[in-house]
């Protein structure tokens, strides 16, 4: 089953990690796409950016936080980002 949160990023980026890392670490489900490996998921990027790929990118629902800050991602998956 899909998750409706999903990450995106590359797993050379320290800030992809320490994204992935906090959410495990709150038991927070998502799905980790690796733009470098997956086509899918770098066209999905570029969809949101115009084609660009800028990551990491957290996703929920039909929003989207780029390069967000521990802080940031925690306001965001609160719905406090309006």
């Amino acid at each position: 089953m899909e998750n409706s949160l999903k990450v995106y990023g590359t797993d050379w980026c320290p800030k992809t990690a320490l994204l992935k890392n906090y959410l495990q670490s709150e038991w927070i489900d998502f799905d980790y796409y690796n733009v470098e490996t997956d086509e899918d998921a770098k066209q999905d990027l570029m969809n949101i950016y115009e084609g660009k790929v800028k990551f990491p990118t957290v996703i929920k629902g039909e929003k989207h936080i780029k390069n967000p800050s521990v802080g940031d991602l925690k306001k965001f998956l609160n719905g406090d980002n309006e």
